[in-house]
Parts: structure tokens; C-alpha cells; sequence
């Protein structure tokens, strides 16, 4: 900028969720007071503003509208405030280095709300309000605030102080909580040796129907619906808990793998455009294995229900064709404008860095135990990946993780990263399974909502397929409106098209349900007459009743046959279980 002159901006994405949201749009106005000579505002694109012909303190005033309830962005209303700094402070360029400080009003708060944010406080109340600031730009936008009535728990961390606070009506068992979060936590700090933190704070708003995350240094927003959160009087570890716990594992461990072993290319970005790289299947991949590795290595959840957690993985990575177009490195690197703006058509154009990113991972880990006759694990990798760029605040290079594995295991491993990483054909899962005692096998979907499991008697044979739609539908007005419709599928070679509301199958009504029941009690290769509205139109369609294809995973402990000591041992170091 010239002399004189101020360069003033809002990011137009938050770090850990890879779109372009345009924060600025909510600023609802904007100017310059306090002066009798004010310099001259001039916007200069949809983010950004110059400043001229100031001198002294120059004070700028703006209101932002708030009303986006999610992780990402920043929510007010008569209940609660909560923001991330990327929606609502201004960057000055050319002082970004210097300390910001931020005060936090009480005015117009409810006398019961506090203030939740690991930002280092200078001078605040019992309830928070006040002083804090931040060293520099990029930890003001990482200290994610929440103001209202909370509730929570404390526990701790090789010494240091977790919180847990939640927003929003709930049942929560605290004394439930605390101590399955601690169980999981400690297995994360020990995997890497350390933990790099004063203090860790969860924060929490419990919904009726949500769910999401976000990672921060030293803390995480969370959202989730309040059936997921332990009641008192549970003694299981129910799916909805565990689907929580796994977010809570998941975002912590993300302190390490993604806010201090980051990629070069986000660690250097500016926040005004995308930022590609192709590593978000091991930053998000690695992260989604571990997530529900560590609630079995904690004791907090049983090898059963592990692999019932993983078969659902495996599962959703077989369901779309996807998997054949794109490889995980297109994957990470178009998340931008493909990932995050998934269409009718994602199954089958795009897979999940997340989803086949955890399977990788697994192959990875299976793959170094394999080569080091069990000496080496993919543990291993993420303590030199934190020893050689997170502890250092190196930023990965493109390559650097494949390097970081090559090194670790003494040998090359080209093979399998142009097979899994760069390449889309289908992964060796049967292969990697056994050799950690796990069995696998893929079958046909009993039910529109079967998503795999753990089968009670592996060796009896799964029932055989019955037809299916091909398609996934929602209820609208009583009519089964086509939300995805799989490739190849009976729907797809029916004529019928997304967004499409089928309201008859063979002259009865159907909703979002029966019609796939119908589907499902026709006899496989008949034909069927279909009525579905397109737009206002009403058309009919002939379906040739079409099997389910093998795409749901089982998976079980395999009986390990006298001999075969090795595989046991093996597979309970990988869940640190001593069965």
C-alpha cells in the first residue's frame, strides 16, 4: 500500500472448512467516525477496503449480521452469542504481527451468561466479560467465543485443564462425560508423547437435528443433536453417543494433525482465495481413522462396536462410483469447488477424502506393520510427522508425507501410494483385513437403512438380494422426491432424474418409505410402472426390478487358529486390547 494508505479485509473462508463463504457479505455497514477530517473509505473488491488520508487513531464502526447457526460462522440471538473471528474482525495488512485486543460487552446479555474462549484473557469478570487479546491476526481467528448460559465439565490432560461447555437444552450426564473424554484424550496425548497446551476447551451446541465440527490450537466448536449426548441412568455406550465421541476424538486430534502438522500450502495462505493442496486425505483421512481408533484403544467402546463403526466406513466408500473417477489427491485438491458443493450427481463423480482417506490409512498402518514385522506402525509416521513439521511450524510439502513414510519404513512405497492416493482402483481391503484378524466381506443391503456391521454368525450366508431403486429419496408433500440416483441403477435406467417425485409404483401410493419396500417385493427382472411428477409434469416410467449389488461391509474378530500368534498380537496392539 502507499503511504497513507490502509489495506483493510475480511477472510472469505475459515481454516479447517475448504469454501469460499464470503464473510463479508454480512457486513450490513461500514464507515469511519470519530474525526472531523475522516480519510477517504473506498471498497475495492467484495472483501476488501482502502483507507487514505488518515492520521492518528482512526475508529471503524461496522455491524455484522449474525444468523448462521453452525460451527463456521457466527449465531446471535436472545439465547446466546457465538463468532469466529474470521466473520468479524477486520485484517489490517501490514499488522498482522501486532496484538489485537478484543472487549467483550456485557451489555444486553441475560445475567446467567458467560463467556466460553481459550483467548488469553488481560482483564475480565467472573463471567469473562472484559480485556483479552490475541499475539497476532491468525490466533484472533482461531479463538472461537461463545456467550450464554452454559453448562459443563472439567477434567484433565497430563496436567493440563479440558473444559467442555454446552449451549442449548440438553440431559447430558457430565459425571459420564468427563471421564470417557478424558480415556480418549490421554490416548491421543500418548500417541505423540506430548500435549502442546495450556488449556482445551470443547464447545458445544446441542440441537435437535446437527451435526459438525471445527478445530481450533486449543479448542474446537462443535454442534450436535442433543439425543447424542449421554442421559443419566445410560449405562451403554449407545451409536448416537458414540457418534459424539467420535467428533469430540476427531477434533482433538486435529491440535496435531491439521493446526500444527499442516500442510506448506495452508500454512502460508491467505484467507481472500483457495488455497489447493492434495494432502486433505491424510490431514482429515488419518484424522477420521484415528478418531474411532481411540475411543477402543481408551476402553470407552469394545472391538465389536469398533468395527461396526469402520464396516459403515467401508460401506459408504463402496456405495458411489465416485471412487473410480476421482482418487483421494483430485479429491483433496478440488474440495473447494466439488467436496464442499456436492450435487445430485457426488456418488458418482467425486469420493471422500474423509471416508477413503480413514480406509488409507488403515492400509497404511497395515502396510508399515507388514514391512517392519510389526515393528513400525502408522503411529510411528504421525510422531515423525510432529517431530520433523508440527513441533518445528513447518508446513508439509506436497510430497512430504510420502517421504515421511518412505523414510520411516527404509524402503519404497511408491507402489501403494499410486495405488491409494493417486490412483482409483478399488483398495486391497480383503488383504489388509486379514492380515490384522479382522474378516470382511461385502454383501447386498438387507434394508434401505442397512449400512453394514458385525454379523452375529459370520458363517452362515447372508440372505440373497432383493430389488432395489437404486436412488435415495426424501418425503416431499407425501410423494418420494429422488435426491441421488445411483449410476447404473434401476431408477437411472428407468428415465427417471433427480428432483423427480414418485407418488405410485404399479397404480399404489408410495412416500419416501414404501416405495422402496414396494421395490424391494417385486420379483427381480419384472417390470414395473412408475407415476412421478417432473416439475408440475406427470410421467410415467417402466423399472426393471434390479438385485442390490454387493456394496455393505461385514466385518468380525476372525477366530485366530493355534499358530497364529503373531496375527493375535498384532491385532491387539492395533486395538490395544488383550484378548
Amino acid at each position: 500500500s502507499r503511504p497513507g494508505e490502509m489495506l483493510l479485509n475480511l477472510p472469505a473462508w475459515i481454516p479447517g472448512s475448504y469454501m469460499i463463504r464470503d464473510f463479508a457479505k454480512n457486513i450490513v455497514s461500514l464507515h469511519v467516525e470519530g474525526q472531523s477530517h475522516r480519510p477517504l473509505l473506498t471498497k475495492l473488491d467484495k472483501q476488501s477496503w482502502r483507507l487514505e488520508g488518515g492520521s492518528g487513531e482512526i475508529r471503524i464502526a461496522y455491524r455484522v449480521y449474525a444468523n448462521d447457526l453452525s460451527v463456521r460462522s457466527a449465531h446471535a440471538d436472545n439465547t446466546h452469542a457465538y463468532f469466529n473471528g474470521t466473520s468479524l474482525f477486520l485484517r489490517l495488512e501490514g499488522a498482522e504481527q501486532e496484538p489485537h485486543d478484543v472487549f467483550i460487552d456485557e451489555s444486553g446479555t441475560a445475567p446467567d451468561w458467560h463467556v466460553a474462549t481459550t483467548m488469553p484473557a488481560v482483564e475480565v469478570d467472573e463471567r469473562g466479560f472484559g480485556h483479552y487479546r490475541a499475539s497476532g491476526y491468525e490466533s484472533l481467528i482461531d479463538y472461537p467465543v461463545e456467550i450464554a448460559a452454559l453448562d459443563g465439565c472439567d477434567f484433565e490432560v497430563r496436567g493440563i485443564p479440558h473444559r467442555l461447555v454446552i449451549h442449548g437444552r440438553h440431559h447430558c450426564d457430565f459425571e459420564r462425560l468427563a471421564p470417557d473424554l478424558e480415556k480418549i484424550c490421554s490416548v491421543h496425548a500418548a500417541l505423540f508423547g506430548e500435549l502442546p497446551l495450556a488449556q482445551y476447551l470443547f464447545m458445544v451446541t446441542a440441537v435437535g437435528d446437527g451435526y459438525g465440527g471445527l478445530e481450533h490450537r486449543d479448542s474446537t466448536s462443535l454442534m450436535c443433536s442433543r439425543r447424542e449426548l449421554p442421559r443419566k441412568g445410560e449405562q451403554s455406550v449407545t451409536k448416537e453417543y458414540r457418534r459424539f465421541l467420535g467428533l469430540c476424538s476427531h477434533e482433538y486430534f486435529h491440535l496435531w494433525n491439521v493446526k500444527r502438522i499442516r500442510p506448506e500450502v495452508l500454512k502460508r495462505a491467505r484467507l481472500d482465495q483457495e488455497a489447493h493442496t492434495s494432502l486433505l486425505w491424510a490431514f482429515e483421512g488419518i484424522t477420521s481413522y484415528y478418531d474411532d481408533l481411540a475411543l477402543v484403544r481408551s476402553g470407552v467402546i469394545g472391538p465389536r462396536e469398533y468395527l461396526e463403526q469402520l464396516s459403515e466406513i467401508v460401506t459408504r466408500v463402496m456405495r458411489g462410483k465416485g471412487r473410480f473417477r476421482q482418487s483421494v489427491a483430485e479429491s483433496s485438491f478440488d474440495a473447494w469447488t466439488r467436496f464442499y458443493k456436492q450435487d445430485e450427481n457426488a456418488p458418482n463423480a467425486i469420493v471422500s477424502y474423509y471416508a477413503k482417506g480413514a480406509l488409507i490409512a488403515f492400509g497404511l498402518d497395515v502396510t508399515l506393520r507388514r514391512i517392519s514385522n510389526d515393528s513400525l506402525s502408522l503411529d510411528d509416521l504421525m510422531r515423525k510427522l510432529w517431530q520433523e513439521y508440527g513441533k518445528p511450524d513447518i508446513g508439509v510439502p506436497e510430497d512430504g508425507v510420502e517421504k515421511a513414510a518412505e523414510e520411516l519404513a527404509g524402503t519404497s512405497l511408491a507402489d501403494f501410494f499410486r495405488l491409494c492416493v493417486h490412483g482409483t482402483a478399488e483398495l486391497p481391503l480383503d488383504d489388509w483385513f486379514a492380515h490384522m484378524g479382522i474378516g470382511y466381506r461385502l454383501r447386498p443391503a438387507k434394508s434401505v437403512t442397512d449400512q453394514g456391521g458385525v454379523p452375529d454368525d459370520p458363517d452362515r450366508s447372508p440372505p440373497g438380494p432383493v430389488p432395489v431403486l437404486g436412488a435415495r429419496t426424501r418425503d416431499n408433500s407425501g410423494a418420494a422426491e429422488l435426491v441421488v440416483l445411483y449410476e447404473e441403477g434401476a431408477a437411472q435406467k428407468a428415465g427417471l432424474a433427480a428432483g423427480d417425485r414418485i407418488i405410485a409404483v404399479d397404480g399404489l401410493q408410495v412416500d419416501a418409505d414404501s416405495v422402496h419396500t414396494e421395490i424391494a417385493a417385486l420379483p427381480p427382472g419384472s417390470e414395473a410402472r412408475l407415476h412421478a411428477f417432473r416439475r408440475d409434469e406427470l410421467m410415467e416410467f417402466r423399472l426393471t426390478a434390479q438385485p442390490a449389488q454387493a456394496d455393505t461391509c461385514d466385518l468380525w474378530l476372525l477366530d485366530i487358529a493355534d499358530g497364529a500368534d503373531a496375527v493375535l498380537a498384532r491385532r491387539n496392539a492395533w486395538l490395544g486390547t488383550d484378548d
